[in-house]
């Protein structure tokens, strides 16, 4: 009983939040490859630590503690900040290229993902979801929030297991994973005797980073 009661507060405040989110008129997650920006691109020079790209990055970054780092200690920190520290200086969107910055200005600046690993966020539900494809490290919330699941990921064409272990999801309600690119992969989440698979790619450039139709059952 208290932990259903728990849950059924869980969801009232995930529900709450990303509410109040769109009221804001901020940008959350985005439903498909074509309603998020387009980055604009760099030039070669652009790359450098030097960069005004970079040095906008680190300009939004910097409040957060976070300037000068990669993308990918970025994105691994923001996912896991808990729902009341949240930044609402700026929207944080995981591509699977790079992680694009936009500020309450409108104005954009990116980090380089890395060439070896693709970051893909969960969140599992049981009652109420939202939908999204790329993921919004700031904004997006999901259902079921400091949650113990099993999560198991194979490469559909090795059968090779990538990941086999028990994670907790963090208090926006999604888990993250760093998989190989150039795969498909075969996504299993149990809870409690309930499971939901899916199957994903981290082959292209518009490849969903956000994963929010996996409902147990």
């Amino acid at each position: 009983m208290n932990r259903t009661l728990s849950r059924t507060a869980r969801r009232t405040v995930a529900i709450i939040a990303a509410t109040a989110a769109i009221s804001l008129g901020v940008a959350a997650c985005s439903t498909t490859p074509e309603e998020a920006p387009t980055p604009q691109a760099e030039t070669p020079a652009a790359t450098s630590s030097a960069s005004p790209a970079n040095a906008t990055a680190d300009a939004m970054l910097a409040p957060e503690g976070l300037d000068g780092v990669d993308a990918r200690t970025v994105v691994d920190t923001l996912d896991a900040t808990a729902l009341g520290d949240r930044t609402d200086a700026f929207v944080a969107s995981v591509r699977p290229d790079e992680l694009l910055l936009t500020d309450a200005d409108g104005t954009e600046a990116s980090l380089p993902m890395p060439d070896d690993a693709f970051y893909v966020s969960f969140a599992p539900f049981i009652e109420t979801t939202h939908e999204c494809y790329f993921h919004s490290l700031t904004t997006c919330v999901g259902e079921m929030q400091g949650e113990q699941i099993q999560v198991s990921i194979t490469d559909a064409a090795t059968g090779d297991v990538i990941v086999d272990e028990e994670m907790t999801t963090f208090d926006n309600g999604f888990v993250g994973v760093w998989l190989p690119r150039d795969i498909d992969a075969e996504v299993t989440i149990e809870q409690d005797g309930l499971s939901a698979t899916t199957t994903l790619s981290t082959s292209d450039a518009e490849d969903a980073t956000c994963i929010t139709t996996m409902q147990l059952a």
